[in-house]
């Protein structure tokens, strides 16, 4: 399922749970968070620092900013975890997520 957006929106933002292999929220203390969102047909991909919702139940999110969402396709998108001991862990760890940008009317 894909998150869709329209073109040059900040709202509503992008949030998820982060889940280990028995479908349990990940513990987030003391962890940053990156997104990264590439277009599938090339082009310029974004690194931005996540917000941690909650915790102990691995919930994360993104809150857009201008320009983000300016240009219209579709992106795969992971999130990366550095844990507080360094150690990095990228979700999911078993495909990626889907960003649509639809365009906004002129």
């Amino acid at each position: 399922m894909a998150f869709t957006i329209k073109q040059n929106d900040t709202s509503p933002a992008l949030q998820a749970t982060l889940r280990d292999a028995n479908g349990l929220g990940v513990l987030l203390t003391g962890a940053t968070i990156r997104l990264h969102m590439v277009p599938l047909n090339g082009g310029t991909t974004l690194d931005k620092a996540m917000t941690i919702v909650n915790a102990t139940q691995g919930i994360v999110r993104y809150n857009w900013v201008a320009g983000d969402t300016a240009t219209v396709g579709t992106y795969s998108i992971e999130f990366e975890v550095t844990y507080s001991d360094g150690s990095i862990e990228t979700f999911p760890n078993n495909d990626n997520l889907v960003v649509v940008i639809t365009p906004e009317l002129n």
